[in-house]
């Protein structure tokens, strides 16, 4: 396997920044990827915590091929150590094998295929530390005209990093809190791996690129404003925004679900910045998860949730002033 060297007689995981160094039959912070006769092995290859179909709009990618079908999968562990992890049943427990479904990288194609789907999604939980799975599933995809999408949290290492998002044509990169104490303290990891990922895969590559951040109440919600001067100063304003609301879950059980005025108060520092695509997640607003034209400023796609009421693009384009609406339609 590349991305492993041999450090004082133990193996060095570099697929991503926690660089682990395991011992014979030891496994890496993630709980998947295991010194195993001295290589890395991934014990969670081609097992998987569920398939299903979804609207891609639920990634969320709100300007990746607007209402087509994903088959979304995922496998188990992570290389994050949030405290507030949304999946924390399958990323902080090491599943039995017997508790999920074995599929191939031709079987995920062909259930793909079979259900219609535009896209093959990798998420639930991080497709970093599912690395070969994703990569060679990625492969077969692109050999049959199938996008392919990563769900991730970015703290990966730069060269793994480049082979992984050239395979990829859409990905959310959630983007947890604009500060090293909120990634440090909740996170168990740190912002700049992140961030030096989300410049890359927007500047460097094909891969179109949504965010996310997940505002959680007295911890990232303050750094709005910081986080939206770095988009615009780093990547530009055309990088849609998705802000989502926290529900309790994992080691957070004792906050507050985000209120909905928190969201707006985000959403609206966002666009008053300049950020040409702003949403709000996880929460009902027709309003704040609407796509809107950057140059007249008519609703071009209007959204109930996953659903979307009204769309009123032509060939990409704003049907009301011909303005081409950034993303892949």
């Amino acid at each position: 396997m590349k991305y492993q060297k041999i450090v004082n007689e133990k193996v060095q995981c570099e697929i991503c920044p926690r660089n682990c160094k395991l011992g014979l039959n030891q496994s890496g912070f993630c709980k998947v990827r295991k010194n195993i006769q001295g290589q890395i092995v991934l014990e969670s290859y081609a097992y998987n915590t569920g398939l299903a179909i979804d609207p891609v709009e639920k990634k969320p990618l709100y300007h990746f091929y607007p209402e087509s079908k994903v088959l979304s999968f995922g496998t188990m562990g992570c290389n994050m150590g949030c405290l507030f992890c949304q999946n924390w049943h399958i990323t902080k427990v090491k599943a039995s094998m017997d508790e999920c479904e074995y599929a191939e990288p031709e079987q995920i194609v062909e259930i793909a295929k079979a259900y219609d789907c535009k896209s093959v999604a990798f998420t639930y939980n991080d497709p970093i530390i599912f690395f070969e799975y994703a990569l060679e599933t990625a492969k077969l995809c692109r050999q049959e005209g199938i996008k392919t999408i990563a769900v991730t949290s970015g703290y990966m290492n730069s060269e793994p990093a480049k082979e992984f998002f050239n395979l990829m044509d859409g990905a959310n990169i959630d983007l947890k809190g604009f500060s090293e104490e909120f990634y440090s303290k909740n996170c168990l990891a740190h912002i700049k791996p992140v961030l030096d990922t989300i410049k890359y895969v927007t500047n460097e590559t094909d891969c179109f690129v949504e965010l996310t951040t997940m505002l959680i109440e007295g911890e990232n919600d303050q750094y709005v404003e910081k986080e939206c001067e770095w988009i615009l100063n780093n990547l530009g304003d055309n990088v849609p925004l998705h802000f989502s609301a926290f529900y309790p879950q994992y080691k957070f059980l004792d906050r507050e679900p985000t209120k909905y005025e928190t969201l707006f108060k985000a959403y609206e520092t966002a666009k008053n910045m300049g950020i040409k695509y702003v949403y709000t997640g996880n929460i009902s607003s027709i309003s704040t998860s609407t796509t809107y034209c950057k140059n007249c400023g008519k609703p071009l796609i209007k959204r109930d949730g996953y659903e979307i009421l009204e769309n009123n693009l032509e060939n990409g384009e704003c049907k009301f002033c011909k303005t081409q609406l950034d993303g892949r339609f």
